[in-house]
């Protein structure tokens, strides 16, 4: 009876339903869109090792080769006099040290047998420890060990990308490939480790970092210091005594701040699920006020309903339905409009939040507990703004219910 009720106002209880829809619709599409890009950033964040905290001139968030903001742009650069320099003051005190410095203003492209890459390797001049520091591994072939360094040998490390563009039926090891104008040995491929944020990791070129400053300059650039402690029980230890070093590196006073940035996979995450944080309390707020508007709605239709079918709700007493079935059909049409509001509104959600994280190359979820959550809130409109019009009709005397026209 409830649903047939609801049949012949199909336009008004369709709008509504809508506002029901949009409220939930707005919270469930912020956090689907929300959970998967978390998701997608957690793993993508998770690029430094086991144990890592790093030091570098410019904040994690910031990149060098673009625009940032005057305060990092004013600092000193990390020289790699005063990256050996905090070298030598830890070592015995980590468990591995990684030097790495960025070309980001060359455009990399690999060339071997006429066979080109695309423009955008991403050139990287560092030492042995890269791979601990990066969580990055050899598939075969070799790192790059000390002697590369001291010497600085023409010799590289490729990524996945250039291994199978320039050498999809041979081994590159060996080869002399040409990168940016310069010529270089293929001493090891690293293993594949995917996209994240969009952005392949696969398109490394790693070379000893004395001969990156060689062949591509070392005037304007910074050096970034990875450090990996011996255990999770000594990461503490081991970063107060990086901070130690790299004060003493830097030339800094007991009285001044540090000029450098520190970070580590977990500060980053946690800096994000801070923003993510914000991001939902504000969702969930505009959608708590749609949602109370939406409730307002309900309680007004259904006040309205109860006044047009005065009579037949004295029809139906007077033949011997009980106050209670008259409650009950009125809060099944309530909760119905709003639960019928609230499953649209989550599949549209869901629909249009994965779609955004489609569009920005993230992983896809089904948020099942703001899905479940949604219901739950849903039921709970229905029944909390529709049992006032339920009591009213079910409170009306039988005798003025049919007088009534």
């Amino acid at each position: 009876m409830a649903l047939s009720s609801l049949g012949t106002n199909k336009l008004r209880a369709a709008l509504t339903m809508l506002g029901i829809t949009i409220g939930v619709f707005s919270v469930i599409s912020v956090m689907t869109a929300v959970g998967a890009l978390q998701n997608s950033i957690e793993g993508g964040l998770s690029f430094l090792g086991s144990n890592i905290f790093q030091f570098a001139k410019y904040p994690a968030n910031v990149s060098a080769g673009g625009d940032v903001k005057e305060k990092y742009q004013n600092r000193r650069n990390v020289t790699y006099r005063q990256a050996l320099r905090y070298y030598e003051l830890m070592e015995g005190y980590a468990s591995e040290i990684c030097l790495k410095t960025f070309a980001y203003e060359v455009k990399g492209q690999a060339v071997y047998n006429g066979v080109k890459t695309t423009p955008n390797l991403l050139i990287v001049g560092t030492n042995r420890g890269f791979l601990a520091a990066n969580a990055h591994s050899v598939e075969y072939g070799r790192n790059l060990n000390d002697e590369d360094v001291a010497f600085s040998r023409r010799v590289v490390v490729i990524g996945k990308i250039i291994e199978k563009r320039l050498f999809p039926h041979e081994t590159p090891i060996g080869k002399v490939i040409r990168v940016s104008g310069h010529t270089y040995t293929v001493i090891g491929v690293l293993a594949e480790k995917g996209s994240a944020f969009g952005q392949s990791r696969d398109d490394l070129c790693l070379m000893p970092i004395t001969r990156f400053f060689e062949d591509y300059g070392e005037v304007n650039r910074t050096v970034n210091i990875a450090t990996q402690a011996f255990s999770t029980e000594a990461y503490n230890r081991t970063l107060d005594k990086g901070i130690g070093a790299m004060r003493m590196a830097r030339g800094l006073r007991a009285h001044e701040e540090n000029d450098f940035e520190i970070y580590s996979n977990d500060s980053l995450k946690s800096a994000f699920v801070s923003i993510a944080g914000i991001v939902r309390i504000g969702a969930f707020v505009i959608s708590f006020i749609a949602l109370l508007a939406a409730g307002i709605g309900i309680m007004n239709i259904m006040l309205v309903s109860v006044t047009e079918r005065t009579k037949e709700i004295g029809v139906r007493k007077s033949i011997g339905a009980r106050s209670r079935d008259i409650l009950r059909q009125f809060l099944t049409e309530a909760v119905f409009i709003s639960e019928a509001g609230g499953i649209l509104g989550i599949v549209l959600g869901i629909i249009v939040g994965d779609l955004l994280a489609a569009w920005l190359k993230a992983d896809l979820i089904f948020p099942f507990g703001w899905a479940i959550a949604g219901l739950v809130v849903c039921s709970a409109i229905g029944i909390g703004f529709g049992l006032y019009p339920a009591y009213r009709a079910a409170s009306l005397d039988p005798i003025e219910a049919l007088r009534y026209e």
